[in-house]
C-alpha cells in the first residue's frame, strides 16, 4: 500500500513538472505581451484553463526556415548574404568561412576580397583593407603604405 502510494505521488509529480515546462514561453515568444492599452485581450489571456490546455495540445513546433530548404530566404532584406552555405545566408565574396566558395576558409592572417583570400599586412593591391592600394613606390608593411 505504501509502494501505491509513493507510486501516485511520483506521477502527479512528473505530470506537473511536464505542465510547467510545456507553460514556458519558448525562445521566439515574447514573455510578456503589450496590448498597447487597446483593451483586447482575448488573444493574450486565455478566459479559462480549457482554453489554455487546448491551445497547447494545438500548437505544432515551429520549424525554422533555413537556406537549404527555403533558397529565397537568403535574397530578402536584411540577410547577411544571398548564398547558401551549411544551412546559413553568407556572403562568398566577403566571408572569411565561406571566401569565393562555400567551406573555403581564409587564413588566420586574411581576409575576404572579392572571392579572394589576401593578406592586408603585405598586399599592396589590399593594403589594411580590401582595395586599398599603395601608391606606386610605396610597400605594404603591417597593413599600411609606406615609402621605403
Amino acid at each position: 500500500m505504501k509502494a501505491l502510494h509513493i507510486f501516485i505521488l511520483f506521477v502527479l509529480l512528473m505530470a506537473l513538472a511536464i505542465t510547467n515546462l510545456s507553460a514556458t514561453p519558448s525562445g521566439d515568444e515574447p514573455l510578456f505581451v503589450d496590448n498597447d492599452g487597446d483593451g483586447d485581450r482575448s488573444q493574450a489571456e486565455p478566459t479559462s484553463v480549457v482554453g489554455i490546455m487546448s491551445r497547447f495540445l494545438a500548437q505544432k513546433p515551429r520549424a525554422m526556415m533555413t537556406c537549404n530548404k527555403y533558397p529565397r530566404v537568403c535574397r530578402a532584406a536584411g540577410s547577411p548574404g544571398p548564398d547558401c552555405c551549411k544551412r546559413k545566408c553568407v556572403n562568398v565574396m566577403w566571408d572569411r568561412f565561406n571566401c569565393g566558395k562555400c567551406g573555403k576558409k581564409c587564413k588566420y592572417s586574411e581576409i575576404c576580397c572579392k572571392g579572394k583570400c589576401v593578406n592586408p599586412m603585405s598586399n599592396r593591391l589590399h593594403c589594411g583593407d580590401c582595395y586599398n592600394r599603395c601608391t606606386k613606390g610605396s610597400k605594404c608593411l603591417y597593413g599600411m603604405c609606406s615609402y621605403a
